[in-house]
């Protein structure tokens, strides 16, 4: 799409209350099953908030063409709206003006990943990991801040955490635990500690590593001051034998966090022979219309891959 045609598209979707019929009917992904996903639903309120959120980084934009961080956050902003692709094609135009900046590989590379684009998402973040060797790392800013306004991940570890997703997804275990390793590593505040250990934990049990997936849940106890990733808390706990998968369940309630808790419990099924209750979950998961999340992303990989290995 022409930057013209671009820009005025998103002004003038940013100024709507609602997402236009043509936008809800039509398919962002396609699921690693064959779903057509369509653009997900938002709460009123929080449709309302975020489009105004757009409108004054489309703004700031405006008045600096070249300011890679309003840029970013126009291309962040779009994509909290569900607009997936479209905030691919702002990263990709970053790309473009910024090529060192690794700021839009982390980003676009995140995309790929929404949109099941998997190797692209690879590649975009190895190229990513190379662009930040040497350099220091950085605060993300949230742009959906958590309730202490109090961002808990950095450039850097945001960087390792979505590669080691990619590679998990492809059932390259073994990458994905030494990328979500560095992930943990790299940032020292309980929410990444808990977030890039739970992924670590699942994915050194896949790769045969058990004593090494145990050492990873030695600093997990029930203390931790987390403030936005409970389920991944939980979930560590429940891997140390603290927790009930069934409490879990219970508890979950709905959205991304209730997806992760699933997913979870799911490959601790898997882990422990019990393959039929671990696909209930992938089914009920799929079902679902959280599909953006990584939960949901990693339950169709497994579900797709039920007749192989774990």
């Amino acid at each position: 799409m022409p930057r013209t045609m671009l820009l005025v598209l998103t002004t003038a979707l940013a100024s709507l209350s609602v997402v236009p019929p043509a936008l809800n009917q039509s398919a962002e992904a396609t699921s690693l099953l064959g779903a057509k996903l369509a653009t997900p639903p938002i709460a009123a309120a929080a449709r309302s908030r975020m489009e105004a959120q757009l409108a004054t980084a489309v703004t700031a934009w405006e008045g600096d063409r070249d300011n890679a961080e309003a840029h970013i956050w126009v291309g962040r902003r779009t994509a909290y709206l569900g607009r997936f692709r479209e905030a691919i094609g702002l990263f990709t135009e970053g790309i473009e003006r910024h090529p060192d900046d690794a700021r839009f590989y982390r980003h676009r590379g995140h995309r790929y990943l929404t949109i099941r684009e998997i190797d692209l998402a690879i590649e975009d973040l190895e190229k990513a990991v190379t662009l930040i060797a040497g350099h220091p790392d950085q605060v993300e800013p949230d742009g959906q801040p958590n309730a202490r306004n109090t961002p808990t991940s950095t450039l850097q570890s945001n960087i390792y955490y979505h590669l080691a997703l990619g590679y998990y997804l492809k059932r390259d275990y073994d990458r994905a635990a030494d990328m979500w390793t560095r992930a943990r590593d790299v940032v020292h505040n309980a929410d990444n500690l808990v977030a890039a250990s739970n992924w670590l934990y699942l994915s050194l049990r896949r790769a045969g590593r058990s004593d090494e997936a145990a050492a990873v849940l030695r600093p997990v106890d029930a203390r931790l001051d987390v403030i936005e990733n409970g389920s991944y808390h939980s979930l560590l706990l429940m891997y140390k034998g603290e927790r009930t998968p069934e409490e879990l369940l219970r508890s979950a309630g709905d959205g991304a966090s209730a997806t992760a808790v699933r997913y979870g419990v799911s490959v601790w099924y898997l882990l422990n022979d019990r393959r039929q209750e671990a696909q209930q979950l992938w089914d009920t998961i799929v079902a679902g219309a959280d599909w953006p999340s990584f939960g949901h992303l990693a339950a169709e990989a497994d579900s797709l891959r039920t007749s192989g290995p774990r």
